[in-house]
């Protein structure tokens, strides 16, 4: 079954209204490797609820739709589906607790062709359910790597980012935790191909690996620390292009180029295998 290029950028993605608690957030924190160090009053305040803050990208997992490109009446290829981007722009600092609902559709739809398949673009607002008022707004590029060839258009596209070439002026590394993968999982995104060491690899993988938006996460954490002084409500935006899996038990690498008006550049890469995780980031930090 060929997907309809008219009915998917038109599809009614649900509409989700979310109820969470302080333990939902300490719960995200603790998959993004937070408390790692309990003696580490930096973590400490992301997973312990005496003055609870939120880390950013907790964004992603408010007014999550699920899966809904692998629905068979949108006639895509959900085993060949993969998160190409990922970012967020945070209007007002995400409460540790609240009612929330996610509005999410469809933006755009690119046929790279036959052969390499299509594009999907996306956007979710994250609003108060009580007050209506704007929280976040997350956009997101899926891969459908078996769906191109379908006459649509061939762009436009969002420009990736471009790095500073010469070396860092910052650099963070955090070691991901052996279960990462399985208590991020717990935050709503149940893939067994995070989990289920024989799914794993029969999708050609040679164990579980972690969830993209875990490690959006730990990449997260690490420019909060670097360029926002550990105050989180600093980093605003945070736009990101996926490019190679991590391992749980991996260490994430965080290479950071500060700019003017408070730009920063960034990718991450894994230490043990030398491979870019992440490339193109670009973060922007409030001043103080």
């Amino acid at each position: 079954m060929a997907i309809d290029p008219q009915a998917l950028r038109n599809w009614p993605i649900p509409t989700i209204e979310q109820t969470y608690t302080e333990r939902d957030t300490m719960l995200y924190a603790l998959g993004v490797g937070l408390g790692s160090d309990p003696l580490d009053a930096r973590q400490l305040q992301y997973v312990y609820e005496d003055g609870l803050k939120v880390l950013p990208s907790m964004a992603v997992v408010l007014g999550y739709p699920g899966f809904w490109i692998g629905d068979p009446r949108t006639g895509a290829d959900w085993r060949k589906v993969l998160h190409g981007e990922q970012g967020f722009e945070i209007f007002k600092p995400l409460p540790a607790k609240g009612s929330m609902v996610g509005r999410s559709r469809v933006t755009g739809l690119v046929d790279k062709g036959a052969d390499k398949g299509a594009v999907l673009l996306s956007e979710r607002d994250v609003v108060d359910r009580e007050s209506g008022e704007l929280l976040c707004r997350l956009t997101s590029t899926t891969m459908l790597r078996g769906d191109g060839g379908f006459g649509g258009p061939a762009g436009p596209l969002p420009v990736p980012h471009s790095l500073p070439e010469r070396a860092a002026d910052i650099v963070s590394s955090i070691k991901t935790l052996p279960q990462a993968a399985l208590i991020y999982r717990l935050s709503g995104d149940y893939n067994p191909l995070h989990a289920d060491p024989a799914v794993a690899r029969k999708g050609g993988f040679e164990r579980p690996i972690l969830h993209g938006l875990c490690t959006f996460g730990v990449v997260c954490r690490a420019l909060v620390e670097m360029v926002c002084g550990g105050e989180p409500s600093r980093l605003t935006k945070m736009q990101v292009r996926f490019s190679s899996p991590v391992y749980p038990g991996e260490t994430i690498v965080t290479e950071a180029w500060t700019g003017g008006a408070g730009a920063v550049s960034f990718r991450a890469k894994v230490a043990e295998r030398n491979v870019v995780v992440i490339n193109n980031g670009l973060a922007s930090v409030a001043a103080i």
